[in-house]
């Protein structure tokens, strides 16, 4: 395993960890999701397991999270599009004709699928765990102080209280990035194969909202009863993984 700080020509590096040989045939791209990183026990997980199996992995922080050198004011949805851009670069180089693949965590696979919508052509498969596809819906209904503070100093800071593993700055500039992509009217199913699973108890992101999307675009769905957002409950991160790597594994 190797982590390298990647240069981006935007202000600021990204954080990478990997494990890539020219000798993979697959390599999947991992997105964190809000608030997190790419210690969280999932991409841990993953850093473990993928290589394993054969399958090379790149997992990254988006910025003003995990390592990242920067604060709020560089989380912007076109940034994390191109560090995800970015880090499947660097996959394309260490493991020259390997297929990409991704997971997504929530906020990752929300990012995921806006980058993949961007893209030429299909082909592409994404696994999202709890994907967060009501991402502009989150913080359209802020507290009165959040609101207060957006008001008076232009940006809100979330802690432990959110979830958040460092305090994470949100200003006004993201919380417009987030409100002009919304990936129900963005993806399109020739976009990438995709499969989904989320918990039933997801109480940041309602399971009615994967299934809307799910049907929508006619995506599989995987439910997982009294799962959280995180589906940290017993057997649940087993779970996840054995679909994701049948899934990777399906060609």
């Amino acid at each position: 395993m190797k982590t390298e700080w990647l240069a981006t020509g935007r202000g600021y590096e990204i954080p990478c960890t990997f494990s890539i040989g020219r000798e993979n045939t697959k390599v999947c791209v991992v997105a964190h999701g809000f608030g997190s990183s790419k210690e969280s026990p999932t991409v841990q997980m993953l850093l473990k397991a993928l290589p394993e199996q054969g399958i090379g992995v790149a997992a990254f922080d988006f910025p003003a999270h995990g390592e990242s050198r920067v604060d709020g004011e560089y989380l912007r949805i076109p940034n994390c599009t191109a560090d995800l851009a970015d880090v499947e670069a660097l996959a394309r180089t260490l493991a020259p004709g390997a297929e990409i693949t991704y997971f997504g965590s929530s906020f990752g696979a929300y990012t995921t699928l806006i980058y993949l919508s961007g893209l030429p052509g299909g082909g592409r498969r994404a696994f999202f765990r709890s994907a967060a596809v009501c991402m502009p819906a989150l913080f359209r209904r802020p507290t009165k102080a959040q609101a207060e503070a957006m008001e008076r100093d232009g940006f809100l800071i979330l802690g432990e209280d959110y979830g958040c593993a460092r305090p994470l700055k949100l200003t006004q500039a993201f919380l417009d990035d987030l409100d002009s992509h919304d990936v129900f009217r963005l993806w399109s199913r020739e976009k990438a194969e995709l499969h989904m699973i989320h918990g039933e108890a997801d109480r940041t992101i309602p399971i009615s909202e994967a299934r809307r999307f799910a049907e929508q675009f006619g995506v599989p769905l995987s439910e997982v009863p009294g799962g959280d957002h995180r589906l940290s409950i017993p057997g649940a991160p087993e779970r996840v993984l054995e679909e994701a790597l049948s899934f990777f594994r399906a060609r």
